[in-house]
């Protein structure tokens, strides 16, 4: 796990910049608000507005993201008015914030922008919750969020938009279908069910700290497909949890919210939210909890029993999303996971395809592009993988496979990201062994893709002439191109094994 955050491969170094810009962003918005002369409640809104305005916004284009910056406040103002409204007529805010829940889910079918504002409007509900806020506080909260998510904003879009000189890849959408068969509208109603669980036996735990548990539920089913995905999620995010908990109590109890101090803990855990976000979901939680520890301290209200009390909601919430996802309408694993490495190992074609317009002389060709969606499309693959990989999966044959394959996969990303930076250099050049491995690489990855299992084995790969003089400026590509080759032709195996050993049949 240590491995996975600290040398996990980070192209473009996005995810530093990712981390490092939430922290600007977020830290001006709650400058602003203070300047503006807020009350603690106000900032700590403004701040996670901002926060979650950088987080969750993640439309292909810088105007797509724009957009969809400025509908965060028009979804999540509304919301948040009937969460304080409601904070006194417990019925009517359970059964709104439920409704919130599923319809916060189903808009996810709309792409990245329905998950975004998806989102936003079910943590304004939360935020409500977790500041216990009140008719009487709403035009502060209504200023605050609006200051941040500017703030955020002049960050994002003014100050330091790296994404103009370096177009994001576009996410990966679902697995589509329709009606009951389509994911977002299973989970839809797997994440109500669960939250609805969590919500009931929340409060016979805490009357006071029952939201926790609805929270829990809801981001376990954020960016999980089937079933599988979705309990793996929910033992991390309690392990994450429980690891979050102890340096809480050996970092934040002990500063008792002193403000210097937990203003530098807070930004670190920002940066350690944005910067594992992408590698390792533990590790989110764990900087998670830390920020919401330090939160509670500036709040005054932070003590070992709270903390006790955090854990008993998060596997409440856990128990939820467990059992929505195994017993209401469950998403199996085996499609799903074969959707995400067929449209990997077709992004890898189109890498090679771009690469090798880029050598031939093409000025438009742009692979980078495709190494960042490509990079995409394996984290979902991983997402997918994951229950088969895990420690507590008893079937150690289907274990290993699953691993072959994600090494592989790997290697595959690696030999392309090699070949794409030797493929940016003005004096790399193009000859006929690099249009021929180019191809063999496509054929390759077509017959990985032509769904048929009695598809011909792949041919070898065929290496480069011994007298090449290694000074050759077609040496560094076609080294890349023949691992790629041999990766993918390693794949065949795992991929391609007899019925009844499918790599997932569940």
């Amino acid at each position: 796990m240590l491995k996975r955050v600290f040398v996990a491969p980070d192209p473009g170094r996005a995810r530093l910049r990712f981390a490092a810009r939430a922290v600007l962003g977020i830290g001006l918005a709650v400058v602003v608000c203070g300047l503006a002369g807020h009350s603690l409640t106000g900032a700590v809104t403004g701040g996670l507005a901002a926060l979650l305005a950088l987080f969750t916004v993640a439309d292909a284009t810088v105007r797509g993201q724009a957009v969809t910056t400025v509908l965060l406040p028009v979804v999540g103002l509304p919301v948040l008015t009937a969460a304080a409204l409601l904070h006194d007529v417990p019925v009517a805010r359970d059964l709104t914030f439920l409704a919130v829940t599923g319809a916060g889910v189903y808009a996810r079918r709309w792409g990245p922008r329905g998950h975004s504002l998806g989102v936003f409007a079910f943590m304004m509900f939360f935020v409500a919750q977790f500041l216990h806020a009140s008719a009487a506080q709403l035009p502060e909260l209504y200023a605050a969020l609006t200051l941040s998510v500017l703030s955020a904003a002049a960050v994002r879009f003014g100050a330091w938009c790296y994404e103009r000189r370096t177009p994001p890849a576009a996410v990966p959408a679902p697995p589509g279908g329709s009606g009951l068969a389509r994911v977002t509208t299973r989970q839809a109603v797997q994440a109500t069910a669960g939250a609805g669980f969590a919500l009931v036996v929340g409060q016979l735990v805490s009357g006071q700290r029952w939201y926790w548990a609805v929270g829990a539920t809801w981001w376990i089913f954020v960016n999980t497909t089937s079933r599988g995905e979705t309990l793996v999620r929910g033992f991390r995010r309690v392990l994450g949890t429980v690891i979050g908990i102890g340096l809480g109590v050996v970092v934040a109890v002990p500063i008792a919210g002193a403000p210097v101090p937990t203003a530098v803990l807070v930004a670190v855990s920002v940066f350690g939210i944005f910067y594992t976000a992408a590698v390792s979901y533990t590790w989110m939680m764990l900087w998670v909890t830390l920020l919401a520890e330090l939160l509670y301290g500036l709040l005054g209200v932070l003590t070992p029993g709270l903390l006790a009390l955090r854990l008993a909601e998060t596997g409440v919430g856990a128990l939820g999303a467990a059992l929505a996802v195994l017993f209401l309408l469950p998403v199996t694993t085996h499609a799903i996971t074969d959707a995400w490495i067929q449209r990997a190992l077709r992004c890898v074609h189109a890498c090679t395809a771009e690469a090798a317009a880029r050598l031939a002389g093409h000025p438009t060709a742009d692979p980078a592009r495709r190494v960042a969606e490509l990079e995409q499309l394996l984290g979902r693959v991983r997402l997918a993988v994951a229950p088969l990989v895990h420690p507590l999966n008893p079937v150690l044959a289907r274990k290993a496979r699953a691993r072959r394959v994600l090494d592989l996969l790997d290697t595959c990303a690696r030999e392309i990201r090699g070949l794409v930076a030797v493929a940016a250099d003005p004096e790399a050049s193009h000859d006929a062994r690099l249009a021929a491995a180019c191809l063999r690489v496509e054929a390759a990855v077509e017959a990985l893709t032509d769904g048929g299992a009695a598809a011909e084995p792949l041919a070898a790969p065929v290496p480069a002439p011994r007298t090449a003089p290694e000074t050759s400026p077609a040496h560094g590509p076609l080294a890349h191109l023949h691992g790629l080759e041999r990766a993918l032709a390693d794949l065949a195996h795992p991929l391609r094994a007899p019925a009844g050993s499918s790599l997932v049949d569940a």
